[in-house]
């Protein structure tokens, strides 16, 4: 699947041109060239459309995710295409939740000249594909991908989502803190980067806040029957479950739980982050636990303006994925117009600059490893929806 998404800012907008422009840590790549304007910030003109490339999950096990994004990533594109000044032109490819897809998309995109890439949805594609821009000089923008050591690929890597380490600490101390856990039971698939991630995370924050693991138990990503395994969970009589778990996985787990009779406290990861958690699993999500980077709770003028936005046009309200895809595509705009060039090295040293930007996600800077640094939020599913865990 491919889509092209044009935002126009003028009239006119002259063709590209394709030739060399710089490089990563260890290689070179081809590069819009003549993409530099006059002003900067809002006053910023560029002639020449700026092309764009992201790498989505819209079908797979991740197409959930995936679809939020593209959402998120064309409400921003309309938005600033609205704006004017620069105009953007962005391609969203399917990597249909396969990293062999994802490479392949990032090198074709490569060699067609983007400036960035956005993508791609899942950890462990990004992973992957991330080297062939970092060793190609294209700068990336990961917004999902929050297993720890992605940004360490190299310094063309950024992401504006918070890490599993980053949110996951603050998720356990509020849990330990409302439930008075003492001993509990990690669940995760071992088979993905993003859930082995989060459970590692998991592992340490349960650590450092002197709650025992009773027992871990492992499944994997693609499995649906659960029951067997918290039957064995059960056993441990624990004071929460705390699992780390795509949502696919996620869904049946928190359903076939409640349906055993388990009423502890189930904790999630990130991949719990998603209104099918609520629409799929119904009453038996009701006081699931989740860390998350974004709640639509916030009352910073950014969101509420988001949260108008994407329910005029789709009829439905955003989750976190189309919160940080959206927060992306802004930021990128930031990034061109700060230097109003959109050339590779100019927008990689300008994503490094972020700081104390207002955004949906609240207040937010890219720090020194080039990872998200804004608030996290402790989430608690009550009457159908998240709201913030008191």
């Amino acid at each position: 699947m491919r889509t092209k998404l044009h935002t126009v800012a003028a009239a006119g907008a002259a063709a590209l041109l394709l030739a060399s422009c710089g490089s990563g840590e260890s290689g070179g790549g081809e590069s819009a060239a003549g993409l530099t304007g006059e002003g900067s910030g809002e006053s910023c003109t560029i002639e020449g459309e700026v092309p764009l490339g992201a790498v989505l999950s819209l079908t797979g096990a991740a197409a959930s995710y995936g679809e939020s994004q593209q959402r998120g990533l064309e409400l921003a594109a309309s938005e600033l295409a609205e704006q004017g000044g620069v105009t953007y032109d962005l391609t969203i490819e399917d990597d249909q939740t396969d990293p062999r897809q994802a490479i392949t998309l990032f090198d074709e995109f490569v060699n067609d000249g983007v400036s960035l890439i956005i993508g791609p949805t899942l950890s462990n594609a990004a992973v992957q594909a991330d080297p062939i821009a970092q060793e190609a000089g294209v700068p990336v923008l990961g917004i999902s991908n929050t297993a720890e050591g992605v940004t360490e690929i190299g310094d063309y890597i950024f992401r504006d989502s918070l890490t599993e380490q980053a949110v996951i600490p603050q998720t356990i101390e509020a849990a330990t803190e409302q439930f008075g856990l003492e001993d509990v039971v990690v669940m995760y698939s071992n088979d993905d980067a993003f859930t082995e991630s989060g459970y590692e995370a998991f592992a340490g924050a349960l650590e450092d806040q002197g709650v025992t693991i009773s027992e871990t138990i492992t499944f994997s990503k693609s499995d649906t029957d659960f029951r067997a395994l918290l039957t064995q969970a059960q056993e441990n009589d624990p004071d929460a479950l705390v699992v780390s778990a795509l949502i696919e996985a996620a869904v049946p787990l928190v359903t076939q739980a409640r349906e055993l009779g388990i009423d502890v406290p189930i904790i999630g990861g990130n991949g719990f982050n998603n209104p099918r958690l609520m629409a799929d699993a119904g009453q038996a999500a009701e006081g699931v636990v989740v860390g998350a980077a974004w709640n639509s709770a916030s009352d910073n003028p950014e969101n509420q303006a988001f949260l108008q936005a994407y329910e005029a046009e789709y009829g439905a309200q955003p989750d976190q994925f189309a919160a940080q895809a959206y927060t992306g595509l802004k930021l990128v705009d930031q990034a061109v117009r700060a230097n109003c060039s959109a050339e590779r090295d100019s927008i990689q040293e300008a994503l490094g600059q972020i700081e104390d930007v207002p955004t949906v996600l609240g207040e937010f800077s890219i720090d020194e490893n080039r990872d998200a640094d804004h608030p996290a939020v402790v989430q608690v599913v009550e009457n159908g929806r998240f709201a913030v865990l008191q």
